[in-house]
């Protein structure tokens, strides 16, 4: 047998030699993994180096010339095959494979895709959409940049505007907007494979903000988190967006209650939607509003994904840029709604309604949009009582 197939070669576990015959410009620039190369030409003059006791492969252009040479050797001993069409051969099992692997990943995709809509409609998609429309959050003709950081919410949210995009009945763009204001090789390189993998077309643009903060004394995160919202406001509308999307979810928002509440002695929430006050035209929408972060996590581990954490270079327990680690403020917020929990199953949506059940007349003072305060003995004369 002068022959064998790229495949034979491959199966072949012994410690085999597989030469490259080619011209040496053509197997520097790509060979088989581990050959080594002699030109088709100069084999028979250095058939001496070669070994008789293990097997060897000739990989020429289309398996022509190695086939010769294989005539000319295995009478004198050598086991020495020819690799049927050459490296063309190797080329297109190549191909295949990578066809196949795409296929395969293509494939995932679809099933994490059909598990949004079936296996988590009640839990994630349903809030998605009944979000959007409570709160009005798309209207026909917007132009919106869904802002991607690599988590785990973010991701959700690209994915549940892409089901929107085609499934809806609501005439808009989107564009799915990746900055990287520094992060290390690794969140980086995990963020693009993920975009990959859930086939989303990301549009990334370069920033400097993690190395502009680090000199910054005190409260670098909160001028980190100015900076990063900023520059997505600035790049959305450079891409004509007249909104940005966030991957805020209900969990950060009963949180963001209760820290005003008991570290900033205000009552105010995180709300659905905001006009930008310093870029005109602008709005920040929520469209994960109402969507647990628990059910997320399912989500997550359903599909076996895996997202970065927070992503921020000086610290990973940095409430300011989302973090919830050990020793954060909203990491403690978090561990009392959950002691709370266990008291009460309610406890969660009576904090998410409590800002929409405000009574004016029972409280001793409020602000109004403008800033205005209004104290309850400016109308006490007017009041009512029990």
């Amino acid at each position: 047998m002068l022959s064998k197939t790229i495949e034979e070669m491959i199966s072949d576990t012994s410690d085999k030699l597989v030469i490259d015959v080619r011209e040496a410009k053509d197997y520097e620039k790509e060979t088989y993994p581990g050959a080594i190369n002699i030109y088709f030409a100069e084999l028979m003059e250095r058939k001496d180096e070669l070994p008789k006791d293990k097997n060897i492969y000739l990989i020429c252009y289309s398996g022509k010339n190695s086939e010769v040479l294989c005539e000319d050797l295995q009478p004198l001993g050598y086991s020495i095959y020819s690799i049927e069409g050459g490296y063309y051969s190797y080329l297109r099992m190549q191909i295949e494979n990578f066809m196949e692997d795409e296929e395969q990943a293509h494939n995932r995709c679809r099933d994490i895709e059909r598990s949004i809509i079936k296996k988590f409609r009640k839990e994630i998609w349903c809030k998605f959409t009944k979000a959007i429309n409570e709160y009005e959050l798309i209207q026909d003709g917007d132009k919106i940049a869904v802002c991607i950081s690599g988590g785990k919410d973010s991701m959700l949210m690209a994915k549940l505007f892409q089901e929107l995009s085609r499934h809806g009945k609501h005439n808009f763009e989107v564009v799915f907007l990746v900055m990287n204001p520094g992060y290390n090789n690794i969140n980086y390189t995990t963020i693009l494979n993920n975009a990959k993998l859930l086939e989303l077309p990301i549009e990334v643009f370069e920033s400097d903000i993690f190395n502009i903060v680090a000199d910054v004394p005190e409260s670098p995160c909160y001028l980190c988190a100015r900076m990063r919202r900023g520059a997505l406001y600035n790049r959305a509308k450079e891409l004509g967006c007249n909104k940005i999307a966030l991957g805020h979810h209900f969990d950060d928002v009963i949180e963001t209650i209760l820290m005003g509440m008991l570290y900033g002695a205000q009552v105010q929430t995180m709300m659905p939607k905001l006009h930008s006050s310093n870029f005109e035209g602008m709005e920040l929408i929520r469209p994960l509003y109402l969507v647990r972060e628990e059910d997320i996590i399912k989500w997550c581990n359903y599909n076996d994904l895996h997202f970065i954490q927070c992503a921020c270079r000086f610290t990973e327990n940095c409430a300011s840029c989302g973090g919830t680690g050990k020793g954060s403020k909203r990491a403690e917020i978090k561990q009392l709604i959950k002691e709370l929990h266990e008291k009460s199953p309610y406890i969660e949506m009576n904090i998410f309604r409590s800002v929409e059940n405000v009574n004016l007349n029972t409280v001793i003072a409020y602000k109004d949009g403008a800033g205005e305060k209004h104290h309850f003995l400016d109308a006490y004369e007017n009041l009512k009582g029990e």
